[in-house]
């Protein structure tokens, strides 16, 4: 009987818990979401469920021309960090003998704790001292919002790929190794699966970095470049709009997907 009573109370108290934690967490975001269908043009006055501004929504050129640009930054960043990622931490895991193996490591995940406005001051005296010194880039803009992006999201995906290969079985590849497979094989054949839901979860980190990124792409955004956290910065501060709530109902949507998608990808790895 005690014992049963010690197990309801654990129960409660892991449910109350999970409870309040959650609360914090999600509910803003499901205020945000709820408002998002106020048919008010006051926010934060209920008038009735309506779609009406997720229509002027898709009529706002402003936004739909930041979220355009914020999707191709994000990519192409994701992308490319993505790559100069697991080059990273390949190398940093695999190939032992780098002099200074240490000061590498600490060089690769130092942006993670880095202060992004730091981050971004130096990048912006760095394009301007570029711009002085080879005139590339002859302006701040896409693509100097681009290689800011690429800079602070390969230190994570860097750090994921190092972690999934620190605990992975080198012997496998050596087993390999020892049959006469060439090392490119092994590692298409062999690691590349293996590290294949980290990759995916590399990328999407990156993108999603990029797509949130608001002061780093503040100091080396230029005309015709701001993305839409800079955008909706912007109006935010001129008060809340309708606007931004259904736009930020449809990122969360876009993100929730991306998550499960995840989630089926790592599952089907794991039943492999």
């Amino acid at each position: 009987m005690q014992n049963t009573i010690l197990r309801m109370n654990k129960l409660f108290f892991k449910i109350f818990t999970l409870t309040i934690g959650f609360s914090f967490l999600y509910f803003p975001i499901l205020t945000l979401i709820a408002y998002s269908f106020n048919d008010n043009k006051r926010v934060m006055v209920w008038k009735g469920f309506s779609f009406r501004w997720y229509k002027e929504l898709f009529q706002n050129e402003q936004i739909l021309e930041a979220f355009y640009t914020s999707i191709k930054i994000a990519s192409l960043s994701a992308t490319f960090a993505t790559i100069m990622g697991v080059m990273i931490g390949f190398s940093l895991t695999r190939i032992s003998k780098i002099p200074a193996r240490p000061f590498f490591i600490f060089l690769g995940s130092s942006p993670l704790v880095m202060p992004e406005i730091i981050l971004g001051l130096s990048l912006l005296l760095f394009f301007i001292s570029s711009n002085h010194i080879i005139g590339f880039p002859s302006s701040k803009g896409q693509l100097t919002v681009l290689i800011s992006h690429i800079t602070f999201s390969v230190a994570f995906v860097a750090v994921i790929i190092q972690s999934r290969l620190s605990s992975y079985d080198k012997n496998i590849e050596e087993a390999a190794q020892d049959l006469g497979t060439i090392p490119n094989m092994i590692f298409w054949k062999i690691t590349a699966p293996v590290i294949l839901p980290s990759i995916i979860s590399g990328w999407l980190l990156a993108f999603t970095l990029s797509l949130d990124d608001l002061v780093v792409a503040s100091f080396t955004t230029g005309p015709g470049a701001n993305t839409l956290p800079i955008v909706v910065f912007s109006k935010v501060r001129l008060g809340l709009s309708p606007e931004v709530n259904a736009l930020s109902a449809i990122i969360m949507l876009i993100v929730v997907l991306a998550a499960i998608s995840v989630y089926f990808i790592n599952r089907s790895n794991i039943k492999k």
